[in-house]
């Protein structure tokens, strides 16, 4: 799915398996989580399996993806990229550097965020946009969910050009849905996608003020991009 919302010169793969076989990771990446419980091992793993294929489609080897601060993905020199895992799906997207300055990719449950969580993440603005929250099971879009993916990604897409953590209530969030075709009978939940701007209320002049992005909801997963252009200064100004 997130390969929907990508252009063509970003490279991704992605899984719906939750393990890989033993012996798919690197010695250093098992290093990493010699002391990991199950699931951590089972997100990295499979997470880093996606990333390799996406390596294949830069026609780069395969190559370890260690983690500095807060588990930042490290990518070899002249490659941008970011992962994603949650229950059920994970992903990786890679770009060369000379044609994508940073990019963010999220992946989450579609279904509501948990209690209290709605109003640590969002700004009171964004939630009178997105209206009040809906049960498990209405068919509709769970928009707290998209907002918070879509904030994921504009966090990813950030802090590796600037090195500054982002809040979550640093980015002010609109939505616009467009119409799929095909959509199928909805009978795995509804298909649905659009696109998003994130107003930064911290700026850095390394990045537009703006981030904009795409959301797609599908089979019960709610994926979201953020990617920037080297030259995007010449699109703001155009």
């Amino acid at each position: 799915m997130i390969d929907l919302l990508l252009p063509a010169d970003v490279s991704s793969a992605h899984t719906r398996a939750e393990t890989v076989p033993d012996g798919a990771l690197f010695p250093e990446e098992e290093a990493l989580i010699a002391q990991s419980v199950a699931k951590r091992r089972n997100d990295f793993a499979t997470a880093r399996a996606c990333a390799r294929r996406a390596m294949a489609g830069l026609g780069l080897p395969p190559t370890p993806v260690l983690h500095g601060h807060r588990g930042r993905p490290l990518w070899p020199e002249g490659i941008v990229g970011a992962l994603t895992h949650c229950t059920g799906y994970r992903a990786a997207a890679l770009a060369r550097a000379t044609d994508v300055l940073s990019l963010g990719i999220d992946a989450e449950p579609h279904a509501p965020l948990p209690t209290g969580v709605r109003e640590l993440v969002t700004l009171p603005a964004e939630r009178e946009r997105i209206g009040p929250p809906l049960p498990e099971g209405t068919g509709d879009i769970h928009w707290d969910r998209v907002l918070f993916s879509a904030k994921e990604s504009v966090f990813k897409t950030w802090y590796p050009v600037t090195g500054l953590e982002l809040d979550f209530v640093e980015a002010d969030l609109t939505f616009r849905r467009i119409a799929v075709p095909g959509s199928g009978d909805g009978s795995r939940g509804p298909v649905a996608e659009g696109t998003f701007a994130a107003r930064l209320l911290l700026t850095d002049p390394a990045l537009p003020t703006t981030l904009h992005g795409r959301w797609r909801v599908e089979d019960d997963i709610v994926a979201t991009v953020v990617l920037v252009r080297p030259d995007w200064r010449k699109e703001t100004a155009s």
